[in-house]
């Protein structure tokens, strides 16, 4: 679970890392009474779960209570689009108001957790206030990792290598090593996965100051944690993977045109993998789990079509713990029940799979069944492509 940079900004100043002083509005007349208590200029940072908004006009510098209004009133309500949210960009709901900062430098800083090696990674780089996936790639000697050993935490030693990487002064130094051991504590106190600080700067009068915060939480954690679980933000996510949560399913939203329902994560990355292997793409997925019944499938094949980018299905069952006869009847219910007009493609295997197919066979219905996965995934990108095509050509005849 991300949070937004005020929020993270708040835990910021429990574990005693610096930021600059700030308010958090809602309205324009929210605006305008934080700017009376911070002055001006004030920046004003359009609070979405994404990076990139200053190249997208997120954040604003603004010299006068008037200038500040009319970019409280253009930037609430609206939908920022940047780099790294989906093509209809994401709501902005609050604003973040702060208090300029001199800046001499601009330094990256992150710990994460390092699942490949078990650990926890400082991640620190020079090049701050860039794309620090850029600067790994192309300058992979400009960013530092150190990790963490679990059995004896951060040691003195890592904050002097990190602060001597970053060319930190003797004094900087010192407060470096209190800004990363707060980092550290907040990250393994509240089971984060990630917390970030790009920029974090160092000011003219040499102090260090977290001008951003990011903030992503363990969300198998959150039952220790109810206070930050309250902080979520549900319209910063796909509305259809909310319900899928909500339903006790997995769905993830991609940018293609095939829906796939599968039971299984490894399933359904060899699915995706062979619909892109034979030159289709998925626009979603979704996991039905091993404890699916006809209802259940019922939901979830209602939800992979809520998706408008959808122009054919595949269902890709194998039956182990779940009957695919019980698969069979849950999609001829959703069929039946949504109204189906896109393509259909059937796989199943395992339990009761000759019973689910015989089912789908003599159901009447629109449903294309396969007899293997790659004749699944040939079938589908076939009928996707069709399925197009036939929408342009009525388009263009309209």
């Amino acid at each position: 679970m991300n949070l937004h940079e005020y929020q993270a900004k708040k835990l910021f100043t429990r574990f005693a890392i610096p930021v600059p002083e700030s308010l958090v509005a809602s309205s324009p007349d929210e605006a305008r009474a934080a700017a009376q208590t911070l002055g001006m200029p004030v920046l004003v940072k359009a609070q979405v779960h994404a990076g990139g908004r200053g190249r997208a006009g997120g954040v604003q510098r603004c010299e006068s209570v008037a200038e500040l209004e009319t970019q409280a009133s253009a930037l609430l309500g609206s939908r920022l689009v940047t780099s790294q949210t989906p093509p209809a960009g994401l709501p902005v709901s609050q604003l973040l108001l702060e208090a300029p900062v001199v800046i001499a430098r601009e330094l990256y800083l992150a710990l994460l957790v390092d699942r490949e090696a078990e650990c926890i990674a400082i991640m620190a780089s020079a090049a701050g206030g860039m794309d620090i996936e850029a600067v790994a790639a192309t300058q992979p000697e400009a960013v530092l990792v150190s990790r963490i050993e679990p059995a004896v935490g951060l040691r003195p030693w890592q904050c002097r290598q990190v602060g001597l990487f970053l060319g930190l002064t003797a004094q900087q130094q010192r407060a470096f090593e209190g800004l990363l051991s707060g980092l550290y504590q907040l990250l393994t106190s509240c089971d984060a996965r990630l917390v970030e600080i790009n920029p974090l700067v160092v000011t003219e009068d040499g102090e260090l100051i977290a001008l951003d915060a990011k903030l992503d939480l363990d969300d198998s954690a959150l039952y220790r944690h109810l206070e930050l679980a309250a902080l979520h933000d549900p319209s910063q996510e796909d509305a259809r993977e909310i319900a899928a949560r909500a339903e006790g399913l997995s769905y993830i939203s991609l940018d293609g045109d095939i829906g796939c329902m599968v039971n299984g994560a490894g399933l359904a990355m060899a699915t995706m993998d062979l619909i892109a292997l034979h030159g289709g793409a998925p626009a979603n997925f979704l996991d039905v789990g091993g404890s699916a019944t006809a209802d259940r499938v019922a939901r979830a094949f209602a939800l992979v079509l809520s998706d408008d980018k959808v122009a054919a299905v595949l269902v890709n069952i194998f039956g182990g713990i779940v009957r695919c006869d019980l698969i069979a009847e849950g999609i001829l219910a959703a069929v039946e029940e949504v109204g189906v007009e896109v393509p259909v493609v059937v796989r199943l295997e395992g339990t009761n799979a000759a019973l689910g197919l015989e089912r789908l066979a003599h159901s009447g219905l629109a449903i294309e069944t396969a007899a293997t996965l790659v004749d699944a995934a040939n079938k589908v990108v076939a009928a996707a492509a069709g399925q197009g095509a036939t929408i342009q050509h009525a388009g263009g005849e309209a």
